[in-house]
Formats: C-alpha cells, structure tokens, sequence
C-alpha cells in the first residue's frame, strides 16, 4: 500500500476527457460506504459535471479554487450536523474514500478546503456554494475534491519527505 500511496499527489491540471460513467458510479460506490462513527453517515454528495457549475465552484475561495474550471467532475461534500457531532471527521474520510479509489482507477484528484474559507470579504465559501447549488440550510460544506484524468506529472515522495520525528512509540 506505502508504494500506491507515495505516489498520489493532489492534481491541479487535468485533460478534458471525461471521467467515464462506470469509473464515476465506482468512485460513488466507494463514498456511499466510507466508514462514519457509529455508521451514522452524515455526509452526501453534489457530483458536478456542468462545465458552468464548476467554473462558478472555481470562483468560491479568494485562494485555491481557480482550477476547478477545467476539471472534468467535482464532489461536493456536505453533511448534516445534526445527526452526527463528528460530522466533519466523517465527511473526511468520504472525502479521502473519493480520491482513493479515484487514483485507483487512474484519475487525479485534488481536496479543495472550503469550511471555514472564504469567497470574499462578505461571503463565505460555504454560503456562496450554498447558494449556488441549492442546498438546504440544515446542510454544510466541508470540502470539494476534484476528480479527472492528471495533465501534470509529479514526483513522487521519497523518505527525504517523511518527517520520523513525529512519530512516538507507546508514549510522546
């Protein structure tokens, strides 16, 4: 598994060609049974493939959603708090779940943080997404994760990148 996983790097530049519907329902399949405390599941899914969409998801942070535009298909992750008080360690996990089984299917993909970001000075990157994709108040995003055949090659990491001095046996 350490020899998959040094390889997955988040991907900002992806192809234009679609994801497939079968590599699509796989990647949904593999959310849907994400592991959640007490298997409560909080979380749902917005798939986004209008290409007006996601150039308007591209504009819901000041930093680090540009390239959302020229993506194939985003998640949108977002969960309702009331039924779980873990719910963003839950929508984690789905969100990890996402990327995980993309990259095994030989898509790229990249975690775009928008709890507790911002669109502008006035919005928030939860309200601005919000409203732009009609979701219920009860409801909060936790992130988008875009998902895509990679147009860049990265390396991948290597022991120099792995910091051991964080790692404690039995006690800190």
């Amino acid at each position: 598994m350490y020899d998959k996983l040094k390889t997955y790097r988040s991907i900002r530049k992806y192809k234009e060609t679609p994801v497939e519907k079968e590599k699509l329902e796989e990647i949904i399949r593999a959310a849907l049974i994400a592991p959640s405390s007490r298997n409560i599941k909080p979380w749902e899914f917005i798939v986004v493939k209008d290409k007006k969409v996601l150039g308007a998801i591209s504009k819901s942070k000041v930093h680090g959603a540009s390239f959302a535009k020229d993506v194939p298909v985003a998640f949108v992750v977002i969960a309702d708090p009331q039924k779980c008080d873990v719910w963003i360690e839950d929508c984690s996990i789905a969100a990890y779940a996402i990327q995980l089984a993309a990259r095994s299917l030989g898509l790229g993909s990249c975690w775009i943080q928008t709890r507790l970001r911002e669109k502008d000075d006035a919005v928030s990157s939860q309200e601005y997404l919000k409203d732009l994709l009609g979701i219920p108040e009860k409801y909060v995003v936790e992130c988008v994760v875009t998902i895509g055949y990679a147009d860049e090659a990265k390396a991948e990491y290597s022991e120099k990148d792995m910091d051991f001095k964080k790692v404690h046996y039995d006690f800190y």
